[in-house]
């Protein structure tokens, strides 16, 4: 009798063996299928990820060419804005040169006009 519950608790024992070892292999199983479509998300999310950084180096590059850019603009808009001021000085004196000279003719006009595109040269 001892035996036959023996056999019976060994068979048992089998059985819970048996469903642990295959529940251990699917879990295995699943783990590495897991693993295996991680590992390819994040391929794909390098690749996308090096992308980015190339576009945001385009990005920065062509912001460093508009600063360029803008800086020389500035440069030129001043040495514009010297010069017309410049201009302006020497059309003034002109102006105060030429304030008391009346004409009633353009015969008469033209020496102070000649006189005026001198000074302004």
């Amino acid at each position: 009798m001892t035996a036959v519950l023996w056999r019976a608790v060994a068979i048992g024992l089998l059985a819970v063996l048996l469903a642990t070892s295959a529940g251990l292999g699917g879990g295995w199983w699943l783990a590495a299928h897991d693993r295996d479509s991680a590992r390819a998300a994040l391929a794909t999310e390098r690749v996308v990820s090096a992308e980015l950084k190339a576009s945001i180096a385009i990005q920065n590059s062509a912001v460093s060419a508009m600063q360029a850019a803008t800086a020389q603009a500035d440069a030129r808009g001043q040495a514009a804005q010297q010069l017309a001021a410049a201009a302006g000085r020497r059309y003034d004196a002109a102006l105060v040169k030429l304030g008391l000279t009346r004409a009633v003719t353009c015969a008469d006009a033209m020496p102070a006009v000649n006189q005026l595109l001198e000074s302004i040269r």
